[in-house]
This record gives C-alpha cells, sequence and structure tokens, in this order.
C-alpha cells in the first residue's frame, strides 16, 4: 500500500481513539458517584452540594419519620463522630430499614431553605450475606407504611 492509501486509514484510527479517549475521560468523570461519609461530604464544603453522591453511615435513633408528603422517609444519618445529615428519602424503604441498622443513599446534598439536607433517590439496607425467607405473619410491602408509622 501506498502512503497516499494509508493517510485516510491513519487519520480515521486518530479521530476514533480520539472520541474513544474523550468519552472514556469526560463522560466518565461527570457520571461517577462517589462513596462517603457524613465527615467527609461536609468537609468538602460548597463542593459538597449538588453533586452525586453515596452517603454511606448509620441511621441515628430517634430520627425516622414517615414523610407523607413526599411519600418518603426522613431520618438522621451519622458517621462514627462528627455531625449527622437530615436525609429525605422518596419510596419505600426495605423490610428491613430501621433505626442503628447501616445504610447507603444515593443522591445529592442540597440547601433546603436554611438547612442542609441530603436528598436520596435510592436507600439499601446493609444486611448479612445470610438470606432468610419472611417469617409467617411477615408485613407485605404494602404495610410496610404502616409498620415504619408504627414505629
Amino acid at each position: 500500500m501506498s502512503m497516499k492509501k494509508k493517510t485516510p486509514l491513519i487519520i480515521a484510527a486518530v479521530v476514533v481513539l480520539c472520541g474513544f479517549g474523550y468519552l472514556l475521560v469526560g463522560g466518565i468523570g461527570e457520571n461517577l458517584v462517589w462513596n462517603v461519609t457524613p465527615n467527609e461530604l461536609l468537609a468538602k464544603g460548597e463542593d459538597a452540594y449538588g453533586h452525586p453522591v453515596r452517603l454511606g453511615g448509620q441511621v441515628a435513633p430517634g430520627t425516622v419519620v414517615w414523610d407523607e408528603d413526599r411519600l418518603g422517609v426522613r431520618f438522621m444519618i451519622r458517621d462514627v463522630d462528627g455531625p449527622d445529615i437530615e436525609v429525605h428519602s422518596k419510596g419505600t424503604p426495605s423490610a428491613m430499614f430501621r433505626e442503628g441498622i447501616g445504610v447507603v443513599v444515593e443522591g445529592k446534598l442540597v440547601k433546603d431553605a436554611d438547612r442542609t439536607v441530603f436528598h436520596s433517590t435510592n436507600l439499601m439496607v446493609k444486611h448479612s450475606n445470610e438470606y432468610k425467607p419472611p417469617t409467617e405473619g411477615h408485613p407485605a410491602q404494602d404495610d410496610a407504611y404502616k409498620t415504619l408509622i408504627e414505629n
């Protein structure tokens, strides 16, 4: 093959590689979701607001409240030490959700009126890797809201 025939192939290969490189570096950076603790998130200051993150911690005892307006649950999430973060989560949490359990919530930290709130789009509960079927009389998912309100 002569050099005149190879030049368009080389140019096409360079363009394709540059396109993949841009997608890899530029596209991934904007879509990454980082795992952080409440202390790590609050340590970022103003940079913590508005970016998708996974926030991991423990549900603070006495803070779980059913939010009928948003059809979700509100609670405080805490780290080993340091300040708690208020979480507003939409939807029904899993049946294992309760005070004192480890959770990971996905969402964004926002300034809501005069306070800082983490708006969660997904709530995951830490649990053992052992599966046990529901016990006799275990509430159906439709009754999960009622159980949450009672607790």
